[in-house]
């Protein structure tokens, strides 16, 4: 089998000529995915590009915040006295500091969070989830995770999920690794 008996008919054309000659098994293999595995992994692509579209579109319809901005708000609600520096804040959103500088300053000029410099390192800014920002995570939570159960937690079996969760931190474990 070549590389091209992998494409439809009409993409044999936009191959360059090397393409069309025989590849050794092993470097096949290497080059392109298995029918099952190219049909897994389209899965896999369709579900992390649709389901955090899906959970903002809810928040923003049903308590105007974004995900990430939700998301940032739960992580100082988790957080020892609601407070956390920024720079762990935006590892734990996966932001970068910048943009999470900017929806740090949105939230803050609807009341729900404050930065002020770390007491224990004047260097390093903390941000401080506010009453107001904990009252509006309260009224966001049901229709919230309402949701998250219609989407995802009620549609595995208890064995199913527990086993997307580990396989999702296995996953996310080779990302960070710095072994990339």
């Amino acid at each position: 089998m070549t590389a091209a008996d992998e494409l439809p008919a009409d993409e044999h054309a936009a191959l360059p000529a090397d393409e069309h000659a025989e590849l050794p098994a092993d470097e096949h293999a290497e080059l392109w995915l298995a029918p099952g595995q190219l049909a897994s992994w389209l899965s896999v692509v369709r579900l992390i590009t649709r389901l955090p579209w899906a959970i903002d579109t809810q928040l923003q319809r049903d308590a105007d915040l974004s995900m990430i901005e939700y998301m940032t708000m739960a992580m100082l609600g988790e957080a020892p006295q609601r407070t956390m520096r920024m720079s762990d804040l935006a590892e734990r959103t996966s932001s970068s500091l910048s943009r999470l500088s900017h929806l740090v300053k949105r939230l803050e000029n609807r009341g729900y969070i404050r930065r002020e410099a770390d007491p224990a390192d004047g260097r390093f800014t903390n941000a401080i989830l506010l009453p107001a920002g904990r009252r509006k995570m309260e009224s966001a939570a049901p229709a919230h995770v309402a949701y998250i159960r219609q989407l995802v937690i009620d549609n595995l079996s208890p064995e199913r999920l527990r086993r997307l969760g580990q396989d999702a931190d296995r996953i996310v474990g080779r990302i960070d690794s710095p072994a990339r």
